[in-house]
């Protein structure tokens, strides 16, 4: 009745559509705390899809529209997030709207070129690199500066958001490698990212 696949393993990947949403949505209400909160949960559930999908019985097919779905879902909730809330909070600037064609650009570019790599693996496992800043990274370093400007002036805040936008877009596509998180790491960001909420929400 409907097209795509509709696999139990993709649950997670839809969540984190569905907090970024959500996110938009605080952010253009100016609640940006709760906004900032939602960019953080569609971390975690990127963070763990993965691992989630790996664990279901999929065919071959439905492997191969989990990737793509990741990634069109990656593209929404750490690219176009960050830019909407950019927006949302008055960077609206000629020099701003040009930080977020470069970061939506440069998120596409290396979302393609992640989905080629994998594309061509002949096993179903978790790639040990990235080349190019993961656009998962949006996720950890806007929280971060948000927590920073509850003690720099909003305006300087604003300076150092579009700052890394710049800078974000650059990474994106610069031809370095990041390592997978792997083992011990998914529990240790998974309790970071409970401080961070926390901590967002009490500041």
């Amino acid at each position: 009745m409907f097209i795509g696949k509709y696999n139990k393993s993709l649950i997670v990947t839809y969540i984190g559509v569905a907090l970024a949403i959500i996110g938009m949505y605080f952010a253009f209400s100016l609640e940006l705390k709760y906004s900032i909160i939602c960019l953080v949960l569609a971390g975690a559930c990127d963070l763990f899809d993965g691992k989630i999908a790996r664990m279901c019985k999929r065919t071959k097919d439905e492997i191969s529209f989990g990737i793509q779905l990741d990634s069109l879902a990656d593209m929404i909730n750490f690219v176009a997030f960050p830019i909407v809330f950019g927006y949302a909070i008055g960077l609206r600037e000629w020099y701003h709207i040009l930080g977020y064609i470069l970061l939506a650009m440069g998120g596409i570019q290396r979302l393609a070129h992640f989905n080629v790599l994998v594309g061509n693996k002949e096993d179903d496992g978790p790639v040990k690199y990235y080349s190019g800043l993961p656009v998962t990274s949006t996720s950890i370093t806007f929280p971060f500066i948000w927590i920073l400007s509850n003690w720099i002036a909003p305006q300087a805040y604003h300076v150092i958001y579009i700052a890394l936008v710049y800078i974000t877009a650059l990474l994106f596509v610069l031809n370095i490698k990041v390592p997978k998180f792997k083992g011990i790491a998914y529990p240790i960001l998974a309790v970071v990212a409970i401080i961070g909420i926390l901590f967002i929400l009490f500041i």
